[in-house]
């Protein structure tokens, strides 16, 4: 295959309608150089998730094996035997120009032109990292950010001193929660929270659940929940002892006032501790602005 496609390039678009790039047409000629061996992988490593691939030559073949690393090599001969069509061994010259690698990220397109290094060169690079100077960015109608520009608008919010007053706070079993304050940007949510171990047990968290769920329950067959899942947290961690603090992003929602949010912390514990909270939508509304 002359391309391939590492994963579909319309979901990076969402409904935001069509990208372009923000700087000026590349040629190939000023493309960055990256050096491959055969026999040898080049893996190239994104500062957020890949979504496209492209592979300008069938010299060349890889694949993704993980969400933000692309792994490139030059393409194995095919055996004489495994085809009618005998197919000669392809030789390249030191120096040799052998195709463009384009990768696309959710906010960056990056291309570098591969050079072939024959394998007594034991100078070849196995990894990159794709540098700020070799991203194009890719400017969308719609306003969405990537990973990394929801990291840092996280980071940015987490280096806020904690509210003395938050917005909404449970307590029950020697734990508190508590919603610091929400932030919005764009058609993001951004809640920041805060959670406390009053105890001298640590806590191992099997699961924090978000849910809209009627505000009145009169039969448990009635309730009707709806799952929201964050697009984006800043720390991934399971287990604290006394203090943890995070930030969770939601793509903007709204819910009516007969329903509230309901936020469940579950300890992984056979009969663990567990605390939820209910947050009205007026508390919502209550979101700062960056």
């Amino acid at each position: 295959m002359k391309k391939i496609l590492l994963l579909a390039i319309f979901p990076l678009w969402g409904t935001g309608g069509f990208a372009q790039t923000a700087t000026k047409e590349q040629i190939i000629s000023d493309l960055p150089e990256i050096e491959i061996t055969e026999g040898i992988n080049l893996h190239i490593i994104s500062p957020e998730p890949i979504q496209y691939v492209d592979l300008s030559t069938l010299k060349l073949t890889g694949d993704l094996p993980a969400t933000n690393i692309a792994r490139i090599k030059i393409t194995d001969s095919p055996e004489s035997n495994e085809t009618e069509k005998i197919k000669k061994q392809t030789t390249f010259i030191s120096g040799q120009n052998i195709g463009v690698i384009t990768v696309v990220g959710q906010s960056f397109i990056a291309q570098y032109k591969a050079i072939y290094r024959n394998s007594e060169n034991l100078n070849t690079v196995t990894n990159i990292h794709i540098q700020p100077e070799n991203m194009q960015p890719i400017e969308l109608d719609k306003m969405v950010f990537s990973n990394l520009e929801l990291r840092k608008f996280a980071m940015d919010v987490i280096r806020k001193k904690s509210e003395e007053h938050p917005i909404r706070e449970k307590e029950n079993l020697q734990l508190s929660m508590q919603i610091n304050n929400v932030y919005v940007m764009s058609d993001y949510i951004f809640l920041d929270m805060t959670f406390k171990n009053n105890s001298n047990l640590s806590y191992d968290i099997e699961d924090l659940k978000f849910s809209i769920e009627d505000k009145k329950i009169y039969k448990a067959t009635n309730n009707q929940s709806i799952e929201m899942t964050p697009i984006f947290q800043l720390n991934s961690q399971k287990h604290f002892r006394k203090n943890f603090r995070n930030i969770y992003v939601f793509k903007k929602f709204t819910f009516p006032n007969s329903k509230v949010m309901m936020i469940r912390l579950i300890e992984e514990q056979l009969s663990g501790r567990t605390i939820e909270m209910k947050v009205n939508y007026s508390d919502i509304l209550k979101a700062d602005t960056f």
